[in-house]
């Protein structure tokens, strides 16, 4: 429990530390990605933001690789495999989105990648770690990834490899786009991960607590997690370096996380999930992401079949700000929304234990 702690405080102080330097650096070099303003059509008034300095993911990750890093070195643990890929996963396509980010920043060029390479880069990352995944058993056979879908551990629906490797390519680009999608207003997206990572930190530390033991199974519900302490530092990590980011982050944002920071969260997200073996509770740990990302192919495919709008503009929290709603209190509504979603996926998750 105390390197659960550690890497959190750690995370959380680089990434304090990190992001008023960051914010000062870019402000002077007036580096700063450009807002879509109220002249375009009907699109809410974001006028004010106009100069707020972009790429803050940087100190997210800083603070993500410092927690992990320092606690292991303080107790003299090696990283585990779990812990290496999870890293992997998150720094990978923190550097797809650093690459967007990069070409809007400093050169000016307001839509970043074209949307087929971003999807290229994201998806060579996925395949990359779920074939990595595959690989690293205990002295039981256990794999980081499970060739099974999961819910609160394995279940019977085995995936054969091709399968297998849709079925990671498909977690991973999902979780990493509904978050980019949410991070359209100060605080909401980065708000919304902390829970969802300080719930992975809380299922991680169970998961430990009641693993099978190197002789066998002591308990028929006992958990067959890999190194699921590891998971549980990286996701306390994770947290820390995020509710750090976001106290420069709230409304007014100093810093915006840019696609840097919200697909290494994604990232983050989807490794956690399939690696603790709750995939199919991604949807209740990340119900805030998934409920915008599902506005926005309901707007897309009613437009498109109809030729009228579900939504006044989407994703969901543009359609309130255009609704008249204040900023602050939709950021806050929807982390009250994110937060009983991941309350009912802690409970079954829970409940599959009692049971």
């Amino acid at each position: 429990m105390r390197l659960v702690v550690v890497a959190g405080a750690v995370a959380f102080l680089i990434s304090f530390i990190i992001t008023p330097w960051l914010i000062k650096v870019l402000k002077g070099r007036k580096l700063a990605q450009a807002i879509r303003v109220s002249g375009e059509l009907n699109f809410p008034k974001h006028e004010g933001k106009q100069g707020t300095p972009s790429m803050g993911g940087l100190a997210i990750l800083a603070g993500i690789i410092g927690g992990y890093a320092v606690t292991h070195v303080l107790w003299h643990r090696a990283p585990s495999a779990s812990g290496w890929l999870a890293l992997y996963l998150t720094v990978g396509l923190a550097m797809v989105g650093f690459a967007d980010d990069y070409l809007k920043v400093f050169r000016s060029r307001s839509m970043g990648l074209r949307a087929r390479t971003k999807l290229i880069g994201q998806g060579a990352i996925a395949l990359s770690f779920a074939a990595l995944a595959q690989r690293f058993p205990d002295s039981h056979g256990n794999t980081p990834v499970s060739s099974a879908i999961s819910l609160v551990r394995d279940t019977h629906w085995v995936l054969p490899g091709a399968v297998l490797l849709v079925w990671v390519w498909l977690l991973t680009v999902s979780t990493t786009n509904a978050v980019n999608l949410t991070d359209g207003l100060d605080g909401l997206a980065s708000g919304a991960a902390v829970f969802t990572f300080a719930a992975y930190t809380i299922v991680c530390i169970w998961q430990y607590g009641q693993r099978c033991t190197e002789t066998g199974a002591v308990l028929a519900s006992c958990y067959t997690v890999r190194n699921s302490l590891d998971l549980g530092i990286f996701a306390a990590a994770c947290a820390g370096a995020v509710f750090a980011f976001l106290w420069w982050n709230t409304a007014p944002a100093g810093i915006f996380m840019g696609d840097t920071g919200s697909l290494a969260i994604g990232g983050a997200i989807a490794a956690l999930a399939m690696m603790s073996r709750t995939e199919l509770l991604l949807p209740l740990f990340g119900g805030l992401f998934v409920v915008e990302a599902l506005s926005l192919i309901a707007q897309v495919t009613s437009f498109r079949l109809t030729g009228k709008r579900v939504l006044r503009m989407s994703p969901l929290h543009h359609h309130f700000e255009m609704l008249g709603w204040p900023e602050v209190q939709i950021v806050t509504r929807f982390w009250i929304m994110h937060g009983v979603f991941i309350a009912v996926g802690m409970a079954v998750f829970y409940a599959e234990w009692v049971h």
